[in-house]
């Protein structure tokens, strides 16, 4: 097949020194699927889409300060959207664009369909927190100043990978990349995902938006996907049977055919219960 990307390639341009790094796979002659990590995980966690999504060309990268891009400024929302959306439209001309994120990456979607109104075609924004906790914001650095020890415990890393959906297969990397994260970068992160909002130019994003949530989420995570669905026409809202806080990596087969049926024919599975 022309285009053809049969290995993991990590391109783009270094010239300043922070556009982010990022990994190809796929069909580069097809149209672009772009992935968006969670927090406390990176771009391994989309390793099943991109072996099922051989037809597209798929590209996830690590957000800032994370994985591979732990040198690439100051993480915040707001940068990661604008860096992502540098690099959409860089190798993205011309192209069908999707981006999928999932909690902190689906946060970031959010803001980039702010940003940029018309760049993005589908967008599948799953699990994303959108109810600022301030009081809860206030105590994320003391909280962290007690705990961040915990971080380099195996058997701690072992429960809070349970709660994440990894399995064995990505332990290793999963508490490597625990360890490696500075208190400060964690603080950052955790502070921007408890007072993200909704910004007010989300309502006139214009490609087609898909919103998920597990059925055994937190009630803050079903209530803010309601709220997401309720700020845009274009919003389709779903409830996933069963499951929590992690469909791509609890349920990968079921979110592989959930992209394709979405992106391909506007369908939801009818296992779903939509908002």
């Amino acid at each position: 097949m022309n285009g053809l990307i049969s290995m993991r390639v990590y391109v783009g341009n270094e010239v300043d020194g922070l556009t982010l790094r990022y990994q190809e796979y796929g069909n580069k002659d097809a149209s672009l699927i772009v992935f968006l990590h969670g927090g406390g995980v990176s771009s391994w966690m989309w390793d099943k889409q991109v072996q099922y999504l051989t037809d597209y060309h798929c590209v996830t990268l690590d957000l800032p300060e994370q994985g591979l891009n732990v040198d690439k400024g100051k993480f915040s929302i707001k940068y990661s959207a604008c860096k992502i959306i540098e690099l959409i439209e860089e190798i993205g001309q011309g192209k069908r664009v999707t981006v999928i994120g999932f909690s902190l990456g689906a946060q970031v979607l959010v803001q980039m369909l702010s940003f940029r109104q018309d760049l993005i075609d589908y967008a599948i924004i799953n699990s994303a927190l959108v109810k600022p906790n301030r009081f809860g914001e206030k105590l994320i650095s003391p909280l962290i100043r007690l705990t961040f020890p915990l971080i380099k415990n195996r058997a701690f890393s072992r429960l809070q990978a349970k709660t994440l959906f990894i399995g064995d297969e990505y332990f290793e990397r999963y508490y490597n990349e625990s360890c490696q994260m500075e208190r400060n970068t964690l603080v950052r992160i955790l502070k921007e995902n408890m007072s993200f909002e909704i910004p007010a130019e989300f309502s006139e994003a214009k490609g087609e938006i898909l919103v998920t949530v597990g059925e055994k989420e937190k009630a803050v995570m079903k209530s803010s996907a309601i709220d997401i669905v309720n700020c845009n026409k274009n919003c389709t809202g779903i409830i996933i049977s069963g499951i929590g806080h992690g469909v791509p990596l609890a349920k990968p087969d079921f979110f592989n055919q959930t992209i394709e049926k979405w992106i391909n024919d506007g369908k939801i599975p009818k296992e779903c219960t939509k908002i």
